[in-house]
């Protein structure tokens, strides 16, 4: 007997939610556990500014009394409005391999989405593009990113079944970091200086970097990500949360800005060394001795770099510009013992960004796919 329960938003019922994502997975070597104190601010109204313009439920499946699956129903009416579409989202999604099990979770959803006039839903999309995303069908055997899904290859059999089809597939490479910094962006890097008056920032207060260039870098990726599928615009309230939680903890030799003659910014390039074993180690939480593991994860040896953000002004895309991102990144890692760098999700169409990747021989070792099935 297969049976759907709507949860609570109370810490209690969010932490069974974010458990059983966890759970399901024990013993799997490539999945990489959230950091359960994010995900519950995540799927908190009072702690989640993105419910400024989303609404969201979450569902539990219990088979025979017993946790089975879970997932989250979303409208984002920012993305809607600009879109012009009623589409509601499914995400956070997990269940055992039962199609009894996978069809109650998505059926609740479409009930969910109808009642409030949506016409299709898709999925599995979070709140915002900062948020995981993707339904992961190749690269099963690959170690995943504290900022990707992980899931078993079963989910998109499940999905698929239940009348659903691809919308958009995003692509990810493991890239390996070459000896040197090749000749090809040393060149272009100095052309685009000279040419557009460039030069590269960086920083050593992790303070003055917020101050001088905190909003103004999330700006930035607002107008450098406004085409991608599925945007949704930061806002302020968003900015403010993502410069005080996330920017304390980068690793400035890894923060790389570019800014013109007026100081105004131009191209921004934020990775960090990947925190997926120490994630591992961690069980995702900070104790007992979570802490220790992901401080180890953030300044002990590491053979990996996450590429986690990477944006050009839109005025400046496709004119070289990323040259300089490399010109000061690649020594940086280097000088950390990176041997190789992961690109994280990027748009299967978006040629722009992974025609960067070709001097460094990248490797396409995931795929994951976004959903959609009109009500």
């Amino acid at each position: 007997m297969i049976e759907i329960k709507q949860l609570n938003t109370d810490r209690k019922s969010l932490s069974k939610f974010v458990k059983f994502g966890i759970d399901l997975y024990k013993g799997n070597e490539f999945f990489v556990p959230p950091l359960v104190i994010d995900e519950l601010a995540t799927l908190d109204p009072s702690r989640n500014p993105a419910f400024d313009f989303c609404e969201a439920d979450y569902f539990m499946a219990y088979r025979d009394g017993k946790p089975a699956g879970r997932i989250a129903a979303i409208i984002n009416h920012q993305v809607n409005e600009s879109s012009g579409e009623k589409a509601a989202r499914f995400g956070f999604i997990d269940f055992i391999d039962d199609e009894d099990v996978s069809r109650a979770l998505l059926t609740a959803v479409e009930v969910w989405a109808k009642a409030k006039g949506m016409k299709k839903v898709i999925g599995p999309l979070s709140f915002t593009d900062l948020d995981k995303e993707g339904c992961l069908i190749e690269g099963f055997d690959q170690l995943s990113t504290m900022a990707t899904i992980y899931n078993y290859p079963y989910y998109s059999r499940h999905i698929e079944k239940l009348g659903y089809k691809k919308e958009s597939d995003w692509v990810e490479f493991l890239i390996a970091i070459p000896d040197s910094i090749p000749e090809k962006h040393l060149r272009i890097a100095e052309i685009v200086k000279k040419k557009f008056g460039l030069r590269v920032v960086k920083y050593t207060s992790r303070k003055k970097l917020k101050d001088d260039y905190g909003r103004k870098l999330f700006h930035l990726i607002n107008d450098a990500y406004k085409d991608l599928y599925q945007f949704s615009r930061l806002s302020e309230r968003q900015i403010d949360k993502y410069i005080d939680e996330y920017l304390n903890l980068l690793d400035l030799d890894l923060v790389t800005l570019i800014v013109d003659s007026a100081d105004e910014l131009v191209g921004v390039g934020i990775s960090m060394p990947s925190m997926s074993r120490a994630l591992q180690k961690s069980k995702g939480r900070f104790f007992p001795l979570g802490w220790y593991h992901l401080l180890k994860g953030l300044k002990g040896k590491n053979d990996r770099v996450d590429l986690l953000l990477v944006g050009i002004r839109p005025e400046y895309q496709s004119k070289g510009v990323n040259a300089l991102l490399f010109v000061d990144l690649i020594p940086q890692y280097q000088k950390k013992g990176f041997k190789f760098a992961e690109s994280n999700p990027e748009m299967e169409t978006n040629a722009k960004v992974q025609n960067q990747w070709e001097a460094f021989n990248p490797k396409l070792h995931k795929r994951r796919r976004s959903f959609v099935k009109h009500l």
